[in-house]
């Protein structure tokens, strides 16, 4: 799942997406196939530092968390090791709340009233996931995380090892992140583990307008395996060992078309102050991308569906197993804001919405076809209608009561299936979100994907 941020904020750097598959919860995007990159890492606090928030200041003795395709509903608490004021430790305990209350039904065990069969049951080390995370501030400027998971049932046999280290230039962001093995999502929603990987990850700071850049280098080991789902799916090229070598450089222009010059009410602080100014925006993005691939990971698969075909600049040299990609891409969105978020009702009202057209190469080509056909009064096919639509992406949130908000996010498409082509949601996901307005931008979100069939809980920072 993405993490419910505004489409904007991602930008065309796919983010890391929350997901409670793992301990860790989250799972990187399969490097993007076609361009633009998607290795990009979007900041936020660990799971561990989350659940501990949650344990201090929100008096939650246990957090839940729900998949249907891995362990049900599980629920999680941290213990906190401060050792020293730069060097922040934790142990993160899991418990299969679902599996041990089925194992009960099974048995029989609800019947029977002797607490032997109770201890057996939680003898069940499949019951069970621990996981070790250390955060060490080297300097003011430099973070090294270390993580270590382990898990008791049959489908995670492999503990997960990670680590991080992160440094902040003036303006730039620098990641060097080892994963083994690393859990990775594609766009259809499969689950992938790659045995290793790596990535060495350099970007500007994002802005509300100029130019921006980003490199990145992907390396990756093994051969990929699927967790659950449909067998027959082809493994996603980027995942193949290899290393890819991406960057890209983007402009963005922000323009606000009206701004409310209402006053506030006075002495009431808002729920959340990046949220506290009704107005209405537009932004557009252009920009390049490149990406070389060495290895088996520069096999470009052949496409049945022509819609999918890369139709930018492409170089590829089979004997040496190295494929260039160049390509141009292009964002448009808008974003409406009703309300200040100071009362206790119904202030708050937020639509954005996104066009993305990854690929400007596939648009022309679309759009020269589709000229060519009503010049030539034929009906233009499915594939030249594809080429030309963008990738639309919607987000509403509304206010209920006080700090409480429902938010939901998803994409919109057509059924090309359809002869009539209709529109339909697509990977809607629905969340509450209760705002800390007394840490000025911050708020406890919990979401549901009725796609993959996942709940979680999370803590979030800064984001709008």
């Amino acid at each position: 799942m993405n993490k419910l941020r505004w489409a904007m904020d991602g930008g065309f750097w796919d983010l890391d997406r929350s997901t409670p598959r793992t301990l860790e919860g989250e799972g990187r995007a399969v490097p993007g196939e076609p361009l633009p990159l998607g290795v990009s890492r979007g900041t936020r606090l660990s799971r561990p530092k989350q659940i501990d928030f949650f344990q201090r200041f929100m008096f939650a003795p246990f957090i839940p968390s729900y998949s249907a395709s891995s362990h049900g509903l599980s629920l999680q608490r941290v213990l906190a090791l401060p050792f020293t004021q730069d060097w922040f430790a934790t142990l993160l305990a899991q418990f299969n709340l679902q599996k041990f209350v089925s194992s009960f039904k099974k048995n029989g065990a609800l019947q029977s009233s002797r607490l032997e069969n109770i201890r057996k049951h939680l003898e069940d080390k499949s019951l069970y996931a621990l996981g070790f995370c250390s955060e060490l501030l080297l300097s003011p400027c430099d973070t090294l995380l270390l993580s270590l998971d382990f898990y008791g049932d049959d489908n995670n046999k492999k503990p997960r090892k990670k680590a991080i280290f992160h440094h902040k230039f003036p303006n730039h962001n620098l990641n060097v992140e080892a994963v083994w093995p690393g859990l990775y999502i594609d766009k259809a929603g499969n689950y992938w583990d790659v045995p290793f990987s790596m990535a060495i990850d350099l970007a500007s700071l994002a802005s509300d307008s100029g130019a921006s850049y980003h490199f990145c280098m992907h390396h990756s080991a093994g051969q990929p395996m699927q967790l659950g789902g449909d067998e027959t799916v082809e493994v996603p090229a980027t995942l193949l060992p290899g290393i890819s070598l991406k960057s890209a450089f983007s402009l963005k222009k922000n323009v606000e078309i009206w701004r409310s010059n209402a006053q506030k009410l006075k002495m009431v602080q808002p729920f959340d102050i990046f949220l506290s100014n009704p107005h209405i925006s537009a932004s557009g993005v252009i920009g390049a991308a490149v990406m070389a691939c060495f290895g088996d990971n520069s096999v470009r698969p052949q496409v049945v569906d022509e819609s999918q075909q890369f139709e930018g600049f492409c170089l590829h040299a089979p004997a040496v197993k190295s494929t260039l990609l160049v390509d141009t891409f292009s964002s448009v969105s808008f974003t409406a804001q009703h309300g200040n978020f100071q009362r206790l009702l119904l202030d708050l009202t937020r639509f954005h919405a996104r066009l993305d057209f990854p690929s400007a190469s596939k648009f022309l080509s679309g759009a020269i076809r589709l000229a060519q056909d009503f010049c030539n009064s034929q009906r233009p096919t499915m594939e030249t209608v594809q080429a030309i639509c963008p990738k639309a992406t919607v987000s509403f949130q509304q206010q209920i009561a006080g700090p409480f908000s429902f938010r939901v996010d998803s994409g919109v498409e057509i059924d090309w299936k359809n002869k009539d082509w209709h529109m339909c949601v697509d990977d809607p996901v629905f969340a509450i979100e209760y705002a800390l307005h007394v840490l000025g931008s911050a708020k406890a979100v919990a979401w549901y994907s009725p796609k993959h069939r996942e709940f979680m809980v999370e803590l979030r920072f800064f984001e709008t």
